[in-house]
Parts: C-alpha cells; sequence; structure tokens
C-alpha cells in the first residue's frame, strides 16, 4: 500500500516535472522570438516602451506683436490662465464641498454662485476628473489668478495659456483689427492687420521630449529632443501711441457731446507720408469686440469732401500761373450755357470781390470760374487724375482701401468737382495730396507699416521707406497755396482753428449728404470737415478731421466747425508741443494784435480792483500783481483781441512777488513777464511751466532775468504726484517724530 502510494507520488512529481520543463522551454522560445523579431501579436514593442516612457511637454509660442513706433507694444500676447476644479476623489487636492467653494468663487469670477455649483456637482455626477470653470474662469489675467489663488480653495488649479491682449482698448481699432479661435482653437486674425498680416503674425509651438521613469523623472539618459518654438514676426508701425491717444480723446469728447453719425480722423507727416494716427467713430475695444461697425472710413470711404477739395484746384491753377488773387469777380451766381453755380450762403454771394477773398469765404463761384475760365477742363482733370492721382488707390499698407468716383461726364460735373462736390474720394487721398502742399510739391505715399521682424532670427523681413510718388507743384506753388490757406485761418471760414503760438495753414469742408438719392435738408446734414497743416512756414504735421452729421444747435445756429475744430485743435496744438515744435512768439503777439473778440483797453493809471470786476464780467481772467491799487502795466498790451477766458496780467504799484508759474503755457509765461517788467524768458523743453527760476514768493525787481523749465502734461503730472507723495511722506515722518 505505502509502495503503490509512494509510486503514485514519483508519478506526480514527474507530471510536474515535465510541465515545468516544457514552460521553461516556452518562455526561453518566446524570449528569444521577441528579441529576435521585437513584435508581440504585432505590437511593435520597441515603440511601446517609447511611447510608454517618453513624456512630451508643449513649448508655447506667441503670436507676433504689434509695436507703435516708439516700440510700445498695442497688440500682444500675454499669460492667461483657466480655472480647474479638480473633482476626483482619489485626487488627493479635489473639490470637497462644492457649495463653498462656489459661493467664494462667485463674486471673484464675475459669475453666479448657482452657476458655478451646477458646473460642479454636474462634474461629479458624470464621474469626471475635472472641470472649467468658465465663462468667467477662462482666461483671467495674472492678477485674477492671484485673487483665486488667495481664496485658499483645495481642489483649484490652473491652466496656463496666452491670450491676445489690447492695452490701449479703444484704440487706432480699424487698422489693428483683432485676432480670435476658430472652431478648432486655431487662433487667427479675423480683421484689420491681425487678418492682413496673419501668415506674419502666425506662432508655430514647440515641443520638448525626454524619456522618464514611471514617476515621470528624466532618465539620466533622457534622449532629450527640443523642437523650438517659432514666434509670429513683430510688426512696427507709424503710429504714435501718444499722438494716436490725442485723437482717441478728442474724438470721444466730440462723440460724447455731440453724437455724430460717424467721424474721421488722420494726423500724418507730410515730410515721410508716416500716419501718425488714425481713428474712426463709431469705433470698438478688440478685447469685448462690441463692433457696430467694421469700415475704416479714413481710407475705405469715398464722399464729396466739399470745400477742402478747394485746396487742390487752387493749387492747380498757381501752378499753370493762371491764378491772380487780387483780381475781382462777382459772386453769388455763376451761369453757364447749361449750368448753374451758387455760394453756400443761399446763392447771394458778397459782391464783386477778389479771388483770394473767394478762397477765404470758400465762395463756389470763385472755383467754378477758376476751373472753366483759367484752368479749363481738360487741365483741372489732368491735375485730378494724373498729379494729384485721385483717380487712384494710393496703394496705403493696411487692408481695405477704397476706390474713388471721379465724375466727368456734363458740364456740371466738372464745375461741381473743382469745389469739392460731384466726385467723391477717400480722406486718404486728401492727405496724400496735402503732403505736397505740406512738403514743397513733393507727394508721399501714405503708410502704416514701418517694417517687421523675425524675432526668432533678429532679421528684417519688410521695411518700407518713404516714397514720393510724383510732384505735381513747385515748391513756390506750394508755399503761395500755404500762404492762401493761412488767411482762411485768420480772416475766412477757419477762424475756429487758429491756435496760439502756431500758424495753421487749412480749408474748411462742408459736404452734401444724400438720402434715397435725394439731398438732405436740414442745417447739421452735412459732412463738415478740416484739412490743416502747422507750422505753416514748414509743415511738420497734416490733420484731417471730419464729423458726419453732429448733432448740432439750432437754436444757437452752430457752426459745423465748432465740433471739427473740438477735434482738430487739441489734437494739432498738443501733438506739435508732444514733437518738440516750438510755438512761434511773433505768432502770439500777432493773434493779440488782430482778430475778432475782446479788444483790451490801456487800463494804467486804473483801479486793479475795479478792472478786474470790469474784465470779470467781460468773460476775461484776471491775475493782479503788486501791493498798490494803481495800474502801472499791463500784457497783453491795449488794443489786443481776446477771445473769453484768456488771462489778463496787471501789474501795481508797490512790492511785487514772484507767484507760481507751474503748469502754464508758454505764451502765458511771455505775457506775465511783460506785464511784470521782466527780460524776455528763456525756455527749456517744451509743454508746460515746470520749473522757474525766480522762486515763487520772492521779490520781483524790474529786467531781472526768467528762465523756465517746460515739461509735457504727463511729465508734469508725473512730478507732482511724486511731490505730493514726499510731502505726505514728510507729513507723516513728523507726526510719528512728535508722537
Amino acid at each position: 500500500m505505502i509502495e503503490k502510494k509512494n509510486s503514485n507520488i514519483n508519478k506526480g512529481a514527474v507530471i510536474l516535472s515535465l510541465i515545468f520543463v516544457l514552460l521553461f522551454f516556452l518562455l526561453i522560445g518566446r524570449y528569444f522570438y521577441l528579441g529576435w523579431t521585437g513584435k508581440a501579436e504585432g505590437v511593435d514593442l520597441e515603440q511601446w516602451a517609447e511611447e510608454k516612457w517618453t513624456r512630451s511637454n508643449k513649448l508655447d509660442a506667441n503670436r507676433g506683436t504689434i509695436y507703435d513706433r516708439n516700440g510700445e507694444p498695442i497688440a500682444e500676447d500675454i499669460p492667461s490662465y483657466t480655472v480647474i476644479a479638480i473633482l476626483n476623489q482619489d485626487y488627493a487636492n479635489h473639490i470637497e464641498d462644492p457649495s463653498k467653494a462656489a459661493s467664494k468663487l462667485a463674486p471673484v469670477l464675475d459669475m453666479s454662485e448657482a452657476r458655478i455649483r451646477d458646473l460642479l456637482e454636474r462634474g461629479i455626477e458624470r464621474e469626471a476628473f475635472q472641470v472649467e470653470l468658465g465663462p468667467g474662469g477662462d482666461k483671467i489675467s495674472h492678477s485674477k489668478m492671484e485673487e483665486v489663488k488667495a481664496l485658499g480653495i483645495q481642489g483649484i488649479e490652473f491652466n496656463r495659456k496666452t491670450k491676445r491682449y489690447y492695452p490701449n482698448q479703444d484704440f487706432a481699432s480699424h487698422i489693428i483689427g483683432f485676432a480670435a479661435n476658430n472652431d478648432d482653437g486655431t487662433r487667427t486674425g479675423a480683421m484689420g492687420l491681425e487678418k492682413a498680416l496673419d501668415e506674419y503674425l502666425q506662432e508655430e509651438d514647440g515641443m520638448l521630449k525626454y524619456q522618464s521613469d514611471s514617476a515621470g523623472y528624466k532618465l539620466p539618459d533622457p534622449n532629450e529632443v527640443i523642437k523650438e518654438p517659432k514666434h509670429g514676426a513683430s510688426v512696427y508701425l507709424t503710429i504714435d501711441e501718444k499722438i494716436q491717444l490725442f485723437l482717441e480723446k478728442a474724438m470721444n469728447n466730440v462723440e460724447e457731446e455731440y453724437s455724430p453719425e460717424r467721424m474721421i480722423g488722420i494726423v500724418a507727416d507730410p515730410k515721410t507720408g508716416q500716419i501718425l494716427a488714425m481713428s474712426n467713430r463709431p469705433s470698438f475695444n478688440p478685447n469685448i469686440r462690441d463692433i457696430t461697425n467694421y469700415t475704416n472710413f479714413a481710407i475705405s470711404s469715398a464722399y464729396e469732401p466739399g470745400s477742402t477739395m478747394k485746396i487742390f484746384t487752387l493749387a492747380a491753377a498757381i501752378e499753370e500761373g493762371v491764378y491772380n488773387g487780387n483780381d475781382e469777380y462777382k459772386s453769388g451766381v455763376y451761369k453757364t450755357k447749361y449750368s448753374s453755380v451758387g455760394d453756400h450762403n443761399g446763392r447771394k454771394g458778397w459782391g464783386t470781390i477778389s479771388y483770394d477773398e473767394g478762397v477765404r469765404k470758400s465762395s463756389n463761384v470763385a472755383f467754378a470760374k477758376i476751373a472753366n475760365e483759367q484752368l479749363g477742363f481738360d487741365k483741372l482733370y489732368e491735375y485730378i487724375n494724373n498729379r494729384w492721382e485721385f483717380d487712384e488707390k494710393t496703394g496705403i499698407n493696411i487692408p481695405g482701401e477704397g476706390n474713388s468716383v471721379i465724375q466727368d461726364y456734363s458740364e456740371i460735373d466738372r464745375l461741381a468737382t473743382a469745389f469739392g462736390q460731384g466726385s467723391a474720394i477717400t480722406p486718404i487721398q486728401q492727405i496724400q495730396a496735402a503732403t505736397a502742399i505740406a512738403n514743397g510739391g513733393k507727394m508721399m505715399k501714405p503708410y502704416v507699416i514701418d517694417k517687421m521682424v523675425d524675432p526668432n532670427s533678429n532679421k528684417t523681413i519688410q521695411d518700407a521707406e518713404p516714397k514720393t510718388v510724383g510732384t505735381p507743384i513747385s515748391s513756390e506753388t506750394a508755399k503761395k497755396v500755404r500762404e492762401i490757406l493761412r488767411t482762411v485761418v485768420t480772416d475766412g471760414t477757419g477762424k475756429n482753428y487758429e491756435l496760439e503760438g502756431y500758424d495753421v495753414a487749412g480749408k474748411t469742408g462742408t459736404a452734401q449728404l444724400y438720402e434715397n438719392g435725394k439731398l438732405m435738408s436740414g442745417w447739421d446734414n452735412y459732412l463738415f470737415s478740416f484739412l490743416g497743416m502747422a507750422p505753416k512756414d514748414d509743415p511738420r504735421l497734416i490733420v484731417y478731421v471730419a464729423i458726419d452729421r453732429p448733432d448740432l444747435d439750432d437754436a444757437k445756429y452752430e457752426s459745423g466747425s465748432v465740433p471739427v475744430s473740438k477735434v482738430f485743435n487739441p489734437v494739432m496744438k498738443s501733438s506739435l508741443q508732444y514733437l518738440n515744435i516750438t510755438p512761434d512768439d511773433s505768432s502770439v503777439e500777432a493773434q493779440e494784435s488782430s482778430g475778432d473778440g475782446i479788444v483790451l483797453d490801456d487800463l494804467t493809471g486804473e483801479s486793479s480792483i475795479e478792472m478786474k470786476k470790469t474784465l470779470g464780467e467781460q468773460g476775461l481772467q484776471v491775475q493782479v500783481f503788486g501791493e498798490g491799487d494803481t495800474i502801472i502795466n499791463q500784457a497783453p498790451f491795449a488794443g489786443t483781441n481776446l477771445l473769453k477766458g484768456e488771462t489778463v496780467f496787471l501789474k501795481t504799484d508797490g512790492k511785487v512777488t514772484m507767484p507760481d508759474l507751474t503748469g502754464m503755457s508758454r505764451s502765458e509765461v511771455l505775457r506775465l513777464a511783460k506785464a511784470l517788467d521782466l527780460k524776455t524768458p528763456e525756455f527749456t523743453g517744451s509743454g508746460f511751466v515746470a520749473l522757474q527760476s525766480i522762486a515763487k514768493g520772492s521779490v520781483v525787481k524790474e529786467n531781472s532775468p526768467l528762465v523756465v523749465e517746460l515739461k509735457s502734461p504727463q511729465e508734469l503730472k508725473k512730478m507732482q504726484e511724486e511731490a505730493s507723495k514726499d510731502k505726505e511722506k514728510k507729513a507723516e515722518n513728523k507726526k510719528e517724530k512728535n508722537n
């Protein structure tokens, strides 16, 4: 029995041994098979291992940045973050109480508590590992991310991304446009330069690949492979951020006050053709894309220019030697066999006047006669089409430029075109033509894109250069035209555009508007414009402003020039000061001795108390210096024409102390120095007074020298803020010391 049992055990042992031997040889065979072929059931083991232990991280590239002419970014990629809520309970850091998390997050993310709680609870029901808390938690700024992080909510994490950001908000929006994500998540330009230059601005993300252990740590020999990210091209514009902001601010003010249908503003450098600022209304903020108007009117919209067109008819006549400004004509109505042209004052005219006077009064009859009787229509259209190139696009390097419509079918078309009606041209065409008037006869091609640079190699891709597109008139003609246009501002329809310290030359325009094929009626149903340049002798800037149907005050029969001047004047003056173009002191004095307004009497010997009251009732500001009451000097001098709001300086007998000049303009300092019998002041810088050599409160002696440092409004404000902080700090230190 025992022998039989042992026999069975031995047999079992033999069988098990055979099984183990068989398995051993199967494993050995399998090992050699896999080692030889590297495959198992069609799976490439080497590839499988590579994928299992290889990690890859995306290296973000940035879309190209768009800069202004001084290198300030006006469209750029900035870090953004998406708020992530971890819901998986197996993950150590997860949301434990959705309701509590929602109540904390709601005010920071500007979302309702119910909305956030619903997102979290639905994610838990779906057994999702995590959910994104959009829209309030999508693409938030770094500061907002820090706010969320400070809440200390367990389970809240962040995905870092980039977003397109326009730091100046509503700023040259129709030039820049915007970029947006497509349905597949790809970001592309959707409007303006963002769209036109998309192939250059597009970025290409890089990749980092390496081998790691099961915990994700790099192996000693990680076989690291790096594909460098390719950033989009850097685009540099001719737009100047400061000048653009001057334009945007002025247009915002006028839009709020007059609610026009549309507005156009362009600032250009006539010596190069560079566009320094360009804006339209309605505009939009590309960060939020509140777009109601997709058209860049400044380059796309062709319309009857109105009387600004007279600039170019006048220049053609002078260039051809057929214009004599002293010749006289009968204004009011001009009739030919087939046509009749009337002046803008109800066809009444101003009697028999000179052609120069006709320019100042913007007489349609004068220009109809110039076109028909002096130039001739063939010569007129030679200038319009061939020399001024109004029948062609300028070729400005931004998308969307429109075509002009030059009418030449009948006599009335030709007569009307000469004074700005009938034919339609774009604002940018007027800017291009005006460069010849301002630039000694050389007409410069306008452009906005200065250059493009590849940031990966630092090589220039494109580089624009100033280009002369023609010389339609001579330098002598250009100078003569500017002289006549200067009189339009001093003595004609452009008086609203006079600037203290700068000789502005320019022409007003009032364009007719049509609705359903019929002329619109009503005092304010016009497009009002002004095309001006300054300083007159050597223009550094051209500014064009057009305002369509502003809501004017009918009770006062308010001129359409008023809202236009409220854009043109601050933009031109602030821009000239910003560019350090020194005001002409003689221009200030000339302005004081001519023009309309309040004529200042000789006040010497009068009581300063009584005169301050009298002048104040007339709308003038008065500053009195000296301990006595009898006036012994004044500035401005007797006979000066002043506008309401201007300042009169009066010096009395007795001791005189120096006032604080901070914030005064150059012209105000000149007046003050005359009143106090100081030497002509010496100025450094430009803008407004920041520092003065004669201290405030010190006794002023006659013929004392005065040196004044001027700074821009921005610099002055910064300096005053720093001084205020220092003063507060000293006061606090003194208080602590006393305590």
